[in-house]
């Protein structure tokens, strides 16, 4: 390497600076070495030396950024467990009946749809009482409505750890997830509870719910990941998704089972994860018997391509936030 030379300063080593960085500038690389100025400790003249400079690029929306961010979310792992017992444990803080919101709210809205429709109640249930099949389909729609609701103001809630630290920003929405996949898990309890008391027997078939759980969480991390990016950008996601869950709960079969939808129309409507998800909880739970694999692929397949497209755009948007934020 070339010792460093001095120079004089009457502003010739600025036109160098200015000349050698217009030479050497290329935006196909990450990084340069530029050359900076500083006065010598003891002469006092002014030196020119090589500095590394490496330049940080957005990601692109790319596999390869998709799997460069999860291999970089699996060495934060610990953060988002501690994210996530931390929203559990601030969450029914104070509150007289703690874990029991978890099931309230389902219950308060089974009674509402059961009085409501109440000729609904006589013409489907199906041999199962009808607020216990309300139950069973609104636990799948409240884990889904709940924590999109909660995430998508994720990050603009925690704006001051974006502007200050480093980390895999989709964390904050994913611990909304897990935190709501609690809820769910207490709510189950209450449901199995039930079913004992109505002495509806379980089967190996209630194993099926595993994977059917692991669709649901899947989707509801794509749709709340994506909307929470676009929340950052653009506020009227959050006030409109109101509205779009009020209208989801009856788009999707909740209060009324399957075979009410015309048969022309399933194939349609069964492109909503969502209400595939329902119709196979309520068949595995319910009536004991295994879920419509087909249906069970279809919602698999579309979930798969909803996370990665997702995943994809959170992260070529993430190094952004911090700036519109």
């Amino acid at each position: 390497m070339e010792p460093p030379r001095p120079t004089s300063s009457d502003g010739s080593v600025d036109r160098e600076l200015r000349d050698h960085c217009n030479a050497t500038e290329d935006p196909a690389h990450e990084s340069t070495t530029p050359l900076a100025a500083r006065k010598h400790p003891l002469l006092g003249s002014r030196l020119l030396y090589s500095r590394s400079l490496k330049v940080i690029r957005p990601a692109s929306f790319s596999l390869g950024t998709i799997i460069s961010g999860v291999t970089t979310l699996v060495g934060y792992r610990d953060l988002l467990y501690t994210m996530t017992l931390f929203r559990i444990s601030v969450r029914y803080k104070q509150s007289v009946l703690g874990w029991l919101w978890a099931a309230l709210q389902p219950l308060a809205m089974m009674l509402i749809y059961t009085l409501v429709f109440s000729r609904v109640a006589r013409a489907a249930n199906d041999g199962v009482p009808y607020w216990l099949f309300v139950f069973s389909g609104l636990l799948p729609w409240t884990f889904f409505s709940g924590a999109v609701s909660n995430a998508i103001n994720g990050l603009i809630a925690h704006s001051d750890l974006l502007t200050k630290l480093y980390f895999p920003r989709e964390i904050i929405p994913l611990s909304y997830v897990f935190t709501a996949l609690v809820d769910f898990a207490i709510a189950c309890g209450i449901l199995s509870g039930l079913m004992v008391y109505y002495h509806l027997s379980f089967s190996w078939n209630v194993l099926y719910a595993f994977p059917v759980v692991a669709i649901l969480v899947a989707f509801t991390s794509a749709v709340a990941l994506i909307l929470s990016s676009v929340q950052v950008r653009f506020r009227d996601v959050g006030a409109a998704l109101p509205v779009v869950l009020q209208i989801g709960v009856f788009a999707t079969p909740v209060i009324y089972p399957l075979n009410w939808v015309p048969s022309r129309y399933q194939r349609l409507y069964l492109m909503n994860p969502v209400a595939s998800i329902i119709e196979n909880f309520r068949r595995i739970v319910l009536r004991g018997s295994s879920p419509d694999v087909s249906m069970l692929i279809t919602s698999a397949a579309i979930t798969l391509c909803c996370l990665v497209l997702a995943y994809a755009y959170f992260k070529a948007t993430e190094v952004t936030m911090s700036d519109t934020i």
